[in-house]
């Protein structure tokens, strides 16, 4: 049974339960418990259709969700006697982590506060689940320790047998008539969204640079133009619209998807010359991994969420997360040195064979549930 707000999609063999809020958040309510509200509005609605299902004889022996959203905040209530697993993304915290990792965004009393309560129905949660799991260490070590008992690393698991390398592979897109099969060189990007979170300005200054060194390489850049984590930008503009009325570039070099389904997504990474990956200290995004499965040249941001999994010189390159100079003069070490970078792309690949293969962890990730039990 699984219940969610989302219509779309469907999985054999899987009933869905779908609820949903029954109104918005208020607009005159304090803009701090905003996410906290949200929170109760979404486990309302969860509530709700499972007392239904309950009704109808639906008695689960295991409840497993997201935490931070709501949907799990009265399961137990509804089911005591169920095992409450939950899912840990992330823990807010004002100091230490992404809230005030640039130096040109201070953080003042209002956002310490502001961030103190964005953790309420995640503090909820931890309380009242039986176990709960991070995907990495990383990501662990930002709850409480007094809940760490608690919580389990174990990561989802990537699709080695689907994210895998294809030797000489070239980028045709022809949905969206993207054809770069004359390419020698590209450079891909993959964000949710375009935003200073994942290094976006930092990315656009860093290629208008590396154009000037390789007249002949292509850049990709797979996203929405929007901002998925973080803040906007105050003066109404996306930072794609800021970037690209700041920095000079060649936008005949340069392609921009929007979203892709995964099967582009795929092709766009066997096709990378060099993958950039930059990131605040926050969760690290499913794409990086999937990029190190397909054996891509990886540059990526020196930030601790980053550090767990890659290391300089062995399966890909580090770079200064706050400097385009340092981004472009690794992109442009990489392009000219590509034959002898082969064996940081094997690395790669086996990093996540090792340790993030979806075929080794989806099994123990069943094991742990049924241990549980």
């Amino acid at each position: 049974m699984f219940g969610t707000a989302c219509e779309e999609g469907e999985i054999p063999g899987i009933h869905k339960a779908i609820y949903k809020p029954a109104r918005e958040v208020s607009l005159d309510i304090h803009p701090y418990v905003k996410p906290l509200e949200q929170a109760v509005l979404e486990g309302q609605a969860a509530y709700r259709i499972a007392h239904t299902l309950q009704a109808e004889g639906f008695i689960p022996d295991v409840i497993y969700g997201h935490s931070g959203w709501g949907p799990t905040l009265f399961m137990k209530d509804l089911f005591p006697q169920a095992k409450l697993f939950c899912y840990f993304e992330w823990f807010y915290q004002a100091h230490g982590s992404n809230c005030d990792f640039d130096p040109n965004d201070p953080l003042n009393a209002d956002d310490e506060a502001r961030i103190r309560i964005r953790n309420a129905a995640i503090l909820l949660d931890l309380y009242a689940c039986d176990q709960g799991l991070s995907p990495t260490a990383w990501q662990r070590q930002q709850f409480p320790a007094e809940f760490h008992p608690k919580l389990q690393v174990r990561h989802d698991g990537v699709d080695t047998n689907f994210f895998r390398p294809n030797p000489g592979a070239k980028l045709v897109l022809p949905r969206i008539d993207l054809d770069l099969s004359h390419v020698e060189a590209l450079i891909t990007y993959v964000a949710r969204g375009m935003e200073p979170y994942r290094g976006f300005p930092q990315f656009i200054e860093a290629i208008a640079l590396v154009q000037q060194q390789h007249p002949h390489c292509h850049v990709v850049i797979v996203g929405e133009d929007r901002v998925a984590y973080g803040s906007p930008r105050p003066d109404g503009k996306t930072y794609k619209q800021h970037m690209l009325e700041t920095v000079p570039l060649d936008l005949t070099r340069v392609h921009f998807t929007g979203n892709i389904p995964y099967s582009e997504h795929l092709q766009v990474l066997q096709a990378s010359s060099v993958h950039v990956y930059l990131t605040y200290p926050f969760v690290l995004s499913w794409s990086f991994m999937e990029a190190l499965s397909t054996g891509c040249l990886i540059v990526a941001s020196d930030t601790p969420p980053v550090r767990e999994v890659l290391e300089d010189g062995v399966n890909g390159l580090f770079v200064d997360f706050f400097s385009p100079q340092s981004i472009a003069e690794r992109i442009i070490e990489a392009l000219d040195h590509l034959p002898q970078m082969t064996n940081l792309r094997t690395q790669a690949r086996q990093t996540i064979l090792e340790r993030y293969d979806l075929n080794q962890l989806l099994p123990e990730h069943i094991k742990w549930l049924n241990s549980e039990l």
